[in-house]
């Protein structure tokens, strides 16, 4: 493979400067943040996404296809750098690691970024801490055709090497962005699009809210739920039915009860 440069010491700064990359303050800085793994790159160079550096290792790749995605990447005028395993491993995210690291610019939008369509699907998550649920309800807002996710008072950094692993690269393929509540109330106020607010204990269930104009699901954190601001300013606070001794649902699942029903009433005219 030509034109590929290696990278065999600890010592060199591409790998300190991935390593640094594991702190929120370091991505923020740099405007970088690290996607690892074979699918995940696949999906975002799928979706036309752009790479500042493609790394690789060939002594852990797990399938056959690893070389001819780095051929790619590299014909597309991204540089790549074979490591050594020792190096790889020393940037890598994962406990098993399969051989391909890119630097990525930052994910993300504000809200006046956002292009929406008509009678918008938006999904809104409050106050998420855990990396993996975030990343999972990107997958969900993914398969039920959501129009933009919105991070909202976000305990979670968005760019989170394990936010994108958990979404398994779909957050490259969907208009993602982050916001204040405060700024959220006026921005679904200016564009009319009603709020859903996910509480266990309301006594509207989710099924009875007409979801076929513009909507914005919105989920809170994973032990506490929406805030008290949330509750009392969304348009409509509705419930999923828990008929077994278990009161409350996990938070990715409960984005993807309602996303479902608004996808199917939009689907069948209600």
């Amino acid at each position: 493979m030509e034109n590929v440069l290696t990278i065999e010491s600890l010592k060199n700064p591409r790998v300190k400067t991935v390593v640094k990359l594991r702190k929120a303050k370091h991505r923020k800085e740099l405007k970088q943040t690290v996607v690892e793994g074979f699918r995940e790159i696949c999906r975002a160079f799928e979706s036309g996404w752009k790479f500042t550096e493609l790394y690789f290792c060939p002594e852990l790749y797990l399938a056959t296809d690893e070389d001819l995605l780095v051929e790619q990447i590299r014909q597309a005028g991204i540089p790549v750098f074979q490591c050594s395993e020792t190096a790889f491993r020393k940037m890598s995210y994962r406990d098993t690691p399969d051989g391909l690291m890119a630097l990525s610019p930052l994910v993300g939008k504000t809200l006046d970024e956002l292009t929406l369509p008509e009678n918008p699907l938006i999904l809104i998550a409050e106050d998420l801490e855990k990396p993996g649920n975030l990343g999972t309800i990107l997958r969900t807002a993914d398969a039920t055709g959501v129009d933009a996710v919105i991070a909202c008072d976000h305990k979670t950094d968005l760019n989170n090497p394990n936010v994108i692993r958990a979404s398994i690269g779909t957050i490259f393929f969907m208009p993602v962005a982050e916001a204040s509540s405060e700024e959220m109330f006026e921005w679904l106020k200016k564009k009319n699009i009603q709020s859903l607010a996910a509480v266990p204990d309301a006594e509207t269930e989710y099924t009875e809210i007409d979801m076929r104009g513009g909507t914005a699901v919105v989920v809170g954190a994973e032990d506490e739920g929406l805030t008290e601001q949330w509750i009392q300013k969304a348009d409509h606070a509705v419930s999923i039915p828990m008929l077994g001794k278990n009161d409350s649902l996990n938070v990715s699942t409960a984005a993807a009860v309602l996303l479902y029903e608004a996808v199917r009433q939009r689907r069948t005219g209600l």
